[in-house]
């Protein structure tokens, strides 16, 4: 442990240097700053600080023309004058490592939780590429969620990427946390992009708690801070669960939320000269999305797995809008929590019935799948008459199917809530029951509603 810790404090002391480029502000656009002096050596990516009067903001170099290094700067440029001095950086050298289980950290990998930390012994690129396709194993056994919806009904199984569909207010960040205290895995990284800034400790004291906390590591970028490390924010957690899974370990990524992630790419696209065309987005959002995602997933063989889940905030339910339609073409299926669902109580509050795993049928036994699609075929055939049955204009003989939904929904919809240890078989157990109409309400030890 000794020579461990002495190792990442001389990689630590290597990475200062004394040497920096100063280059001067030409002009001074928005929220961009042209610096002229230092295209022979500036690279996008790289940092600048400027000075000015007692004040001092950070940028990042976005683009670069012939005779200036286009900065996009971290706050408003008020103050900034033509010919204040630029001190560029390269960026920080990032190296996750184990010591950092337990801690929150920012996209650079410093410490924000109050105690020091050192970087690891091998530095890792932020925006690496993921395992070759052909090397990469199939998505294997399914795991413990301590969740009846999840063990059952939704499956995740190692190294599946999923997207939690959710608007504002329904419970997403409660089962994150669910997600991140049940789930079977060895390691969980979460990143925060965009959060509030009065929601970190909570999150992470709070909602998570010491048990999540003690194999998790949080990386988070408040919504007050640049774009530039909102984005970096999803690339860091993801380059530090990579760190995990080339070590062999099975490692549950949480990223809250994509949406965010991509409002940042946004930003720095159009300063860099983009146009947003695609809806709203820039043409390179999807790219960015799709590498953002590819990176999680089953590894190549010695590896481990890297099993995610990202969410996505969808303003009025609206599952079409681009970020949303982006997720479901490069995910291996996608939760959906309703609002209406929520409202009655019920958490966590997931439509079943517009939610898809798509581990199935692999991830269950055929008499499983059976159970999965006849209680899918209810929950649905009691969505489509539920304003029927609720308004009393629905009468019992009508329809078996909607007699036999009416009969079974209750106990499925209140399994979907329940929330404990007792694991995959015996979750099946109580759906079973629920679809044999032996049992219609479960016991208040089978639910636990947040």
């Amino acid at each position: 442990m000794i020579k461990n810790t002495l190792d990442q404090m001389q990689v630590a002391v290597g990475n200062l240097t004394s040497v920096y480029k100063v280059g001067r502000v030409l002009s001074v656009s928005g929220g961009t700053v042209q610096v002229g002096s230092v295209v022979d050596s500036a690279r996008v990516g790289d940092r600048a600080v400027i000075s000015y009067g007692d004040r001092a903001l950070s940028g990042e170099v976005v683009k670069i023309d012939t005779d200036c290094a286009h900065l996009l700067m971290e706050a408003e440029t008020d103050g900034i004058s033509v010919g204040d001095p630029a001190v560029f950086h390269r960026p920080p050298v990032f190296a996750p490592d184990t010591s950092w289980i337990g801690r929150v950290v920012d996209p650079d990998g410093q410490p924000i939780d109050g105690k020091p930390l050192l970087p690891g012994i091998t530095p890792r690129r932020r925006r690496a590429a993921p395992p070759p396709a052909h090397s990469r194993r199939a998505m294997g056994a399914r795991l413990e969620t301590g969740m009846a919806v999840f063990n059952t009904m939704l499956p995740i199984v190692q190294g599946q990427r999923i997207g939690l569909f959710a608007g504002s207010g329904v419970g997403k960040s409660t089962l994150l946390a669910d997600l991140a205290r049940g789930v079977t895995a060895d390691v969980i990284v979460i990143a925060l992009v965009g959060e509030r800034g009065r929601e970190l400790r909570h999150f992470v004291e709070d909602v998570l708690g010491p048990e999540g906390m003690a194999r998790a590591i949080v990386v988070a970028a408040t919504s007050d801070q640049s774009p530039q490390l909102r984005r970096q924010c999803a690339w860091a957690a993801t380059t530090i669960a990579e760190h995990f899974r080339d070590q062999g370990q099975q490692v549950l990524l949480l990223i809250d939320s994509v949406t965010r992630f991509c409002e940042a790419h946004r930003e720095i696209a159009v300063a860099g000269g983009e146009s947003a065309n695609l809806r709203g987005y820039p043409a390179s959002t999807g790219p960015a999305v799709a590498a953002l995602c590819e990176r999680a997933g089953p590894g190549a063989a010695g590896m481990g797995d890297i099993t995610a889940i990202f969410s996505v905030l969808v303003a009025g339910s609206d599952m079409d809008e681009p970020v949303a339609d982006l997720l479901r073409g490069v995910l291996d299926g996608h939760v959906v929590l309703d609002r209406t669902i929520a409202e009655k109580g019920h958490f966590p509050a997931i439509n079943v019935v517009k939610s898809v795993s798509r581990a199935l049928p692999a991830a269950a036994s055929a008499q499983e799948n059976t159970l999965i699609s006849q209680a899918r075929a209810h929950l649905g055939c009691y969505d489509r008459a539920e304003l029927m049955i609720q308004s009393g204009l629905y009468m019992a003989g009508s329809d078996t199917s909607i007699d036999a939904a009416i009969q079974c929904v209750p106990a499925l919809q209140e399994l979907m809530t329940v929330k404990d240890q007792r694991g995959t078989m015996a979750h099946f157990a109580k759906l079973r029951q629920a679809m044999s109409g032996t049992v219609n309400r479960m016991t208040s030890e089978d639910v636990q509603i947040q």
